[in-house]
């Protein structure tokens, strides 16, 4: 219930903020991609500038994402290690409980716990 009213919150005015840049910035401008020679059709792209800036948001997000996913790829790692530690942990606590249980109805002499 809270993450819905916090992500209303956050995400409800970013909306608003990017339908505005949105209408506000309709002109059509040029991305020219090369620097020497900025009227060459071939590296330039004319759209709206809104485009631009959802453009760039988005590699913006990407480009984060990706560096946040690579920079915590030694955790990753470390938790699947421990994960498979604690599954044959598990594995031979279970087998050692068995053992136990199948000597204590053999009838054989118990050794008394402190």
């Amino acid at each position: 219930m809270v993450k819905k009213v916090v992500s209303l919150v956050v995400f409800v005015p970013l909306a608003i903020v990017l339908i505005v840049l949105s209408v506000a910035n309709r002109q059509a401008v040029t991305l020219a991609l090369n620097p020497f020679k900025p009227d060459d059709a071939l590296l330039s792209l004319t759209a709206p500038f809104f485009v631009f800036l959802f453009l760039a948001l988005i590699l913006g997000l990407l480009l984060g994402s990706a560096a946040t996913w690579l920079a915590q790829g030694k955790y990753r790692k470390k938790a699947r290690t421990e994960s498979r530690q604690a599954v044959r942990w598990q594995a031979e606590a279970d087998r050692h409980k068995s053992r136990a249980e199948q000597l204590a109805g053999s009838g054989l002499p118990q050794i008394p716990a402190k």
